[in-house]
């Protein structure tokens, strides 16, 4: 079912991108923008009474965009057709005095929707999205415990659904028809079981609803606030109680921009997946206990440095 869905979904996509640009009233307008940022941070001390521990790191983000807008003539009407697709890179390292070098940042995330125009400011659409790392992550403070790799894990969501953009910085996009498919393909972590797959499988297909808000626009005289919730519920999970679990992610950056090429960001990322176990360690009665499930995973960085707009 969900290869059929995967070929049915490129098929659509394909067969209304090109009856578009048949009927084109006039050449599509493309546009493309980019950004590029390297941020670092350096704490030194020197006979420092409240204590503390020095640190250097430093982040690379890579942002890049293209959107089509094109219209046709359908029926005697225009009709437009928008696709939208974006790149998201981040990798980050960090050095403290007794720790190795080791990431805090690791991010790819791969985007493509096309809409064709339906009803006011609704469109017909269909989306993918792609999402893994660079490099290996490691049980930290034991660095040769390795717990992800690249493609391990990786995510690819496919859906078709309806997308409301009522102006150029908000998009509403609900799918009753979306599959989500999360890959281990390395033996030693899929064996596992890690990130909801089970033993000794490599993938897990999940089939259900989709819901996607995006944000973007310069709130402030040069401070752009850009911010992406993604729902998605498996409705057709083996295990039915399973199927009341919303998986939540939320992204939100905020950029400000003091001159040409300096910038400050803060960037905040919230994960609720209820088939990922997070394990935590707590001191209970003077002795430690390590439970196992599903948590909050919450990310935020604050950097300032160089950046770059083309």
């Amino acid at each position: 079912i969900m290869k059929r869905f995967t070929f049915l979904l490129a098929a659509l996509l394909s067969g209304l991108f090109l009856f578009g640009q048949e009927q084109s009233t006039k050449p599509p307008k493309w546009s493309r923008k980019g950004f590029f940022s390297l941020q670092g941070n350096q704490v030194s001390l020197s006979n420092w009474a409240a204590g503390g521990e020095e640190a250097t790191s430093g982040t690379a983000v890579f942002n890049y965009s293209i959107h089509l807008k094109d219209t046709i003539i359908q029926s005697g009407k225009k009709k437009i057709l928008q696709w939208d697709n974006s790149l998201d890179m981040a990798y980050g390292l960090i050095k403290t005095n007794k720790d190795p070098i080791r990431k805090n940042e690791d991010k790819i995330d791969l985007n493509s929707k096309f809409g064709y125009d339906a009803f006011g400011k609704w469109y017909y659409s269909g989306l993918v999205n792609f999402k893994t790392q660079f490099a290996p992550g490691f049980q930290l403070p034991n660095d040769s415990v390795v717990i992800s790799r690249f493609l391990a894990p990786a995510w690819l969501l496919t859906s078709l659904g309806m997308d409301w953009k009522p102006t150029s910085w908000f998009s509403l996009y609900l799918s009753p028809v979306t599959g989500k498919f999360t890959f281990v393909t390395d033996t030693a972590l899929s064996n596992q079981g890690l990130f909801g797959v089970e033993k000794g499988r490599k993938y897990r297909p999940e089939f259900g609803a989709y819901a996607r808000i995006q944000f973007k626009k310069e709130v402030m005289k040069n401070i752009t606030l850009q911010s992406r919730l993604e729902l998605f519920n498996n409705f057709t999970d083996k295990n039915i109680p399973n199927r009341r679990n919303v998986d939540v992610n939320w992204e939100t950056n905020l950029q400000m921009k003091v001159n040409k090429y300096i910038s400050a960001s803060y960037f905040l990322h919230l994960i609720y997946d209820h088939d990922i176990p997070i394990k935590v360690t707590e001191i209970v009665n003077g002795q430690e206990l390590v439970t196992t499930g599903p948590r909050l995973q919450l990310k935020n960085v604050l950097g300032i440095g160089f950046s770059y707009k083309f």
